[in-house]
């Protein structure tokens, strides 16, 4: 999977209102990689996302368009689609990073492909990429404690402990897509699937 440029999305929702909710970590994982390399985001209002761009150094250096859609998280396929098109990235070189209800914090799936399990950021991309054929890197957020319903569970605003813990997380994804574009799936399932 090296040599080629590859989309790394991270799904949430944009505005100060969403910061700290568990809906952002792909926001904070596509963060943390454009940190890492020294790159910043700009709005490109064209692609409805922030977008950065970074390259991965070695002998075969990969190039990863990383992006945050302004779109909320219902609509992130249309900024998927959108940036993919620009740069001519098919959806096998996309790679989506998102909260996962059904597994536990600071546990972590890659995956390529499958179903959407309820997540509307991923039904959005499935239905504008016409192909659930991309890459997944699930982090774990847990389920709602109680009777909480799991929309209000992902939009709520986390304690600062629970944040900080979050964000640890979001760095592990962020360290996932680099085993994923460099040593490739099976690799990267066998180091980072808990």
């Amino acid at each position: 999977m090296t040599n080629s440029t590859y989309l790394v999305v991270g799904l949430g929702n944009p505005g100060p209102a969403y910061e700290v909710t568990r809906h952002n970590v792909g926001f904070w994982a596509v963060a943390d990689l454009a940190d890492r390399h020294g790159s910043s985001f700009s709005l490109n209002s064209r692609q409805k996302a922030e977008v950065a761009t970074v390259t991965l150094p070695g002998p075969e250096p990969v190039k990863l368009v990383l992006a945050r859609p302004t779109t909320f998280m219902n609509l992130s396929g249309v900024a998927v689609k959108a940036i993919a098109s620009f740069h001519k990235i098919e959806p096998d070189h996309v790679i989506a990073i998102h909260d996962e209800l059904d597994l536990e914090p600071t546990r972590l799936r890659v995956k390529l492909g499958g179903g959407d399990n309820g997540h509307n950021g991923l039904k959005s991309m499935r239905q504008h990429l016409g192909t659930g054929d991309f890459y997944r890197v699930r982090v774990g957020i847990g389920r709602p404690p109680g009777r909480q319903a799991a929309a209000d569970y992902v939009l709520a605003k986390m304690r600062p402990k629970d944040f900080d813990l979050m964000l640890v997380d979001a760095a592990v994804a962020a360290d996932a897509v680099e085993s994923l574009v460099r040593e490739g799936l099976v690799a990267t399932q066998n180091m980072f699937n808990s």
